[in-house]
């Protein structure tokens, strides 16, 4: 039998050459295969596009100066101490109650759960005032700070100390802010003092007398250390 060089050891197969293809074929090849997908996907993403771009423009801008401008009058009503007024409105102006539902969505339907909170809390109704202020969203915010200080104080109120105490600690998390920072430390450390930790109490009039010693409660922290035994 005739000796071949497929058979022979040693001999190289002649290698079989691939048609050179056009990169540009390929794409077109891959879209017309999935044409009906990368249309389909095509146009749900023009879809979005303008239905935000409607939302945006259309009814959310709007939509948020209504808002702004009706949580103004309960505001006021707030400002003056008349909570009733501002939880519940006036018979022509909505309150913060109706405010939050109505608005939902908006930056003042989600302020209106702070205002409803903070009056539940200066009226007693303590878990109410939880209930509310928990719906809040202000995180990163000044007013988020002081939400999480007004809710420390719901909590301690209802003998919650475990969870004020941790609301003490996000309302106390700007260490630039001069004002709600050393307000909420010093209920922080008596949020510790109820819960039998002297040592964290001191370490929070601490940080009073010594980050903000301007403050209004700065004033009082050497005689609160020294009713904890902190001579120094």
């Amino acid at each position: 039998m005739a000796n071949s060089a497929r058979n022979q050891p040693g001999v190289e197969r002649p290698t079989r050459q691939e048609p050179e293809t056009d990169p540009l074929e390929n794409v077109q090849a891959l879209y017309e295969k999935n044409k009906k997908i990368i249309t389909t996907v095509g146009t749900v993403v023009i879809s979005v596009v303008v239905l935000y771009f409607v939302y945006t423009k259309l009814y959310k801008g709007p939509n948020e100066e209504k808002a702004a401008t009706a949580l103004s009058y309960p505001q006021l009503f707030f400002a003056a101490d008349s909570l009733n007024l501002a939880l519940n409105g006036d018979g022509k102006n909505p309150g913060f109650t109706k405010i939050k539902t109505k608005y939902s969505g908006t930056a003042a339907g989600n302020l209106a759960y702070y205002y409803e909170g903070a009056c539940y809390l200066k009226m007693g109704d303590f878990k109410n005032a939880i209930k509310s202020l928990k719906e809040f969203n202000g995180k990163g915010t000044s007013v988020g700070n002081m939400a999480d200080g007004l809710l420390g104080e719901a909590y301690m109120e209802e003998k919650d100390n475990a969870h004020a105490i941790e609301c003490f600690k996000k309302a106390t998390s700007n260490k630039e802010d001069n004002l709600i920072t050393p307000m909420f430390l010093y209920q922080l450390a008596l949020a510790y003092e109820a819960s039998n930790n002297a040592a964290e109490a001191k370490a929070a009039f601490k940080r009073i007398r010594d980050e903000y010693p301007k403050s209004i409660q700065a004033r009082d922290m050497d005689k609160e250390l020294a009713r904890l035994g902190e001579l120094n």
